[in-house]
């Protein structure tokens, strides 16, 4: 927790760029997560499960916002990002602090504190938790396949022992939702999407993501 609040405030901000396409369907994933997660949580404690409570924050907390919304949001290195995203990141960042604090008194109520200047009343133990919303789904299994495709291109570059700097094309077979491309461009480093040719020159990796096979010409890299 520490750590995701030392990197967002450690980002420069710009008022001067615009929001790239990538932090706008990241803000909307994550936006549907936390509404998922807070109707859970409501119905969890409605029911006294505690520990299944915990477990959802936590995994809120540690694997969407922590391991994929902030890589998703973050500046290239020593690059500002924009005003927009950085606002939006905190209001999240809040709003988990809040979902936390029964299991976490101490860090969330300093690192409340510690995001904005608030008046001497204001305290995280009486604030509300984020309201429960509708959420979208289909925005939700979306990016889950996204990140399957993330995932599988980032198991090829550990096993081949090939640096996450070297860019690759991507070809699938199938069906493959263009709307998170940019995403997948971004955490894997991907320099183009397309739909695959009949013949893929070199070595190439698949790989399945539901019914969609994924190819990664791997060209020279590989021995």
């Amino acid at each position: 927790i520490w750590n995701a609040f030392r990197l967002v405030k450690g980002w420069n901000v710009s008022n001067d760029i615009e929001q790239p396409e990538s932090s706008k369907l990241a803000i909307r994933y994550f936006d549907e997560t936390l509404a998922q997660s807070a109707a859970m949580l409501e119905d969890q404690f409605g029911k006294y499960r505690l520990n299944e409570a915990l477990m959802n924050v936590y995994s809120l907390f540690w694997d969407e916002f922590s391991s994929w919304y902030l890589e998703m949001v973050k500046p290239a290195y020593q690059q500002p990002i924009d005003k927009a995203t950085y606002e939006t990141t905190l209001s999240f960042f809040e709003n988990l602090l809040k979902l936390l604090h029964p299991f976490m008194p101490f860090i969330t109520e300093e690192l409340y504190q510690a995001i904005k200047e608030r008046d001497a009343m204001d305290s995280i133990m009486v604030s509300l938790l984020p309201a429960t919303e509708n959420y979208c789904s289909c925005t939700l299994d979306k990016m889950e396949v996204t990140k399957e495709i993330i995932a599988g291109i980032r198991n090829i570059r550990a096993e081949k022992g090939i640096s996450p700097r070297e860019a690759f094309e991507m070809f699938y077979k199938g069906s493959l939702d263009a709307a998170n491309n940019c995403i997948i461009e971004k955490l894997a480093n991907i320099s183009n999407i397309a739909e695959a040719p009949e013949s893929i020159d070199g070595a190439a990796v698949t790989f399945m993501v539901g019914t969609t096979e994924i190819s990664i010409p791997l060209g020279n890299n590989i021995n």
